[in-house]
């Protein structure tokens, strides 16, 4: 692919909303990215466009294979006026692994790098400036090509669009409410658990939607063979601290390797802290709940940064973890991340990168 990244400004702009009118995922920004895939030309003529509509036949492949992957990172405006993106190259990696594991041909990484720091920085009135406000980006690569079979494309657009997005947590980081999900399988070893794409949200829906007419924020999910190990929770990973030993399941082709899952265990060893890798069933957490050895439970995720769990439901037992309060190292861990973020602490390890 050419490395000129082509420029077509829009000729009218939008009204930007409110710091404090916000939501999540339902406003977008001016322009967008745009590159596309033929097998003979491979990726080529990389743009900032309008944002706008894109042209796809009704044979596409994704519409009916579900060909697709995304990311999803953030932009925030620090309390020095900077503008970071928060560890954008690991987005980058995971975006083409996820690829690969669809049969999409991979971007090339600095490029794909340069897409997002091009029209993030040509979007910067766009990012918000409240502390826990951001600009979300979302790169995507979908198969374009029309024909009805089941084969990788051999076309594919590759797109980035933005959205300002308002606090995950606008009262205050609170608890939230799990059901372990027992009927419900979101993914098993050698199939689409560790990609990025469509078909493992469409998985959950159903799950999710019966836990939150059941009064909860969302399920625990377990795994799809023995149903007794624990996976994540709703589309986050999930961190269990018992007597003092932060649990997090191995990434064993079952679940999204997160980029704040990863976030969190580099600063929880630096910090000396006790931290496993492993299985761990439900029936662990149970007896630790039991024990009185359950200290904390979060989940770890982009959109949320640290999602502490206040209650778990299982086989009609509720387990309230830590009196329904944030626990220490939920909050710390909250703290130093979202810190670094808007540049309140330094980034000693290289993890932002300013636009």
């Amino acid at each position: 692919m050419s490395d000129a990244i082509r420029v077509v400004k829009a000729s009218t702009h939008k009204p930007k909303p409110k710091d404090a009118e916000l939501g999540f995922g339902n406003v977008f920004t001016d322009h967008m990215f745009v590159a596309d895939f033929q097998e003979e030309k491979g990726w080529y003529d990389p743009r900032v466009e309008p944002y706008g509509v894109l042209p796809l036949d009704p044979a596409a492949a994704v519409l009916h294979y579900a060909q697709a992957v995304f990311d999803g990172l953030k932009a925030f405006r620090g309390v020095d006026g900077k503008i970071r993106l928060f560890r954008p190259q690991k987005h980058v990696e995971r975006l083409n692994n996820s690829a690969r594991h669809m049969c999409i041909p991979p971007l090339d990484p600095e490029l794909a790098l340069r897409s997002l720091v091009t029209l993030v920085g040509i979007e910067r009135e766009w990012v918000p400036k409240a502390i826990g406000t951001s600009l979300y980006i979302r790169p995507t690569i979908i198969a374009s090509e029309p024909f009805l079979g089941v084969r990788p494309a051999k076309s594919y657009i590759y797109f980035v669009i933005l959205s300002p997005v308002g606090a995950y947590y606008p009262e205050g980081m609170a608890p939230v409410k799990i059901r372990v999900e027992e009927r419900h399988v979101r993914a098993v070893e050698g199939g689409l658990g560790d990609a990025k794409t469509g078909a493992n949200y469409a998985a959950s829906l159903m799950a999710g939607e019966e836990a939150k007419h059941e009064g909860f924020t969302q399920v625990l999910w377990l795994d799809g063979v023995h149903r007794k190990y624990i996976d994540e929770v709703g589309t986050m990973n999930i961190m269990v601290k018992i007597a003092g030993e932060v649990i997090t399941p191995p990434l064993t082709g079952t679940i999204l390797p997160g980029v704040t899952r990863d976030s969190v265990l580099t600063l929880l060893r630096d910090w000396g802290s006790k931290v496993s890798e492993r299985q761990i069933s439900i029936d662990e957490v149970v007896d630790a709940d039991t024990a009185g050895t359950l200290e904390e439970i979060f989940g770890t995720g982009t959109a949320a940064v640290i999602s502490p769990v206040g209650e778990l439901a299982f086989k009609g037992r509720r387990m309230v973890i830590n009196e329904g309060k944030i626990g220490p190292t939920t909050q710390k861990l909250y703290d130093a991340i979202v810190g670094i973020q808007y540049g309140k602490l330094p980034d000693t390890r290289s993890w932002t990168v300013e636009v």
